[in-house]
């Protein structure tokens, strides 16, 4: 859905980056179908975009607030990625003063390269990209100011904004210069692409691990016992007493930290004047922990589980 346009040369790198997000909600072949007229340019506007997903009973939410063009040091770094059913594919421009390289990335892996020092480059889809390069031949010379080259590259994004709904009429304006010499520009680049790789690396692992946290915390929710034996009195000192779990509960904190294993004794405090003995058994009933016999009332801090 996106569209950067980027000018790299002897001046420094102006780039230009749209803000649409879309995402859909439905089935994969009708998202396919909608997505294949919008990009072949059967959908003009966003009213007809809205009009197309209902009839495919196909859900959409459009935010024009992503960031798709940074700065990087005295690199401005332009990115448009694809979702496949494995791996997210990404392309990106990193452009300076006479110098840029075009990354291709599966996941964080760079699977491919192309390095130049000067040239108009333009990310999109099929109907962005040849519109937005039939303008260029007729709003932008080389001469501009890069401050106006920028303002020309927003002009592009406003103009095909109402052509299709691939694009809002919000974007990001990058530029970027430096004072090195040409034989050194790339070298520069390939310092300044590795940091920020490596730095993707660090993200998506730091994804990955938050995704297993939450799967864990989703598997360990439904294991809560919100009906049955728990286990029995331990030691009674007056209101605090501890139970010892059955063999087939164990405790968590609210962090999801293992307090106490089956057999282990876990810490309840009695509510109320009710009288508890040791052995008492200890249960959940109608949600509520409570002594069996006498159902006196008991409190604890901490997530009863049984055994997965």
């Amino acid at each position: 859905m996106s569209l950067i346009i980027a000018y790299v040369g002897n001046k420094g790198c102006v780039m230009v980056g749209d803000k649409r997000r879309i995402a859909y909600f439905g089935s994969k072949e009708e998202r396919e179908l909608l997505e294949q007229e919008i990009y072949s340019g059967d959908i003009s506007s966003d009213e007809d975009l809205y009009a197309r997903a209902e009839e495919l009973e196909i859900s959409l939410k459009i935010s024009d607030d992503a960031c798709k063009v940074k700065s990087l040091e005295n690199v401005a770094v332009g990115e448009v990625s694809s979702r496949g059913a494995m791996e997210t594919k990404r392309k990106r421009i990193y452009g300076t003063t006479n110098g840029f390289q075009i990354v291709e990335l599966t996941g964080s892996e760079i699977v491919n390269v192309k390095r130049g020092e000067s040239s108009i480059i333009v990310f999109g889809n099929k109907i962005t990209k040849s519109l937005a390069n039939d303008m260029l031949k007729n709003k932008w010379k080389p001469s501009f100011s890069l401050k106006y080259m920028g303002e020309i590259f927003g002009q592009i994004i406003e103009d095909i904004s109402t052509k299709t709904p691939s694009l809002g009429t919000k974007y990001d304006v990058v530029i970027q210069q430096n004072n090195l010499s040409k034989t050194k520009v790339q070298d520069y680049l390939d310092e300044v692409i590795e940091r920020d790789i490596n730095l993707l690396a660090k993200f998506r692992n730091k994804l990955k691990e938050d995704l297993l946290k939450q799967n864990e915390t989703i598997k360990l929710a439904s294991t809560i016992i919100d009906e049955g034996p728990i286990g029995i009195v331990d030691s009674i000192d007056e209101n605090l007493i501890q139970v010892k779990l059955n063999p087939d509960v164990r405790a968590f904190d609210i962090n999801w930290k293992l307090l106490a294993k089956p057999g282990e004794n876990v810490i309840m405090f009695v509510e109320g004047e009710d009288a508890v003995s040791l052995k008492d058994q200890v249960v959940i009933e109608n949600e509520a922990l409570c002594i069996k016999g006498n159902k006196a009332n008991l409190k604890c801090d901490i997530i009863l589980c049984h055994l997965e």
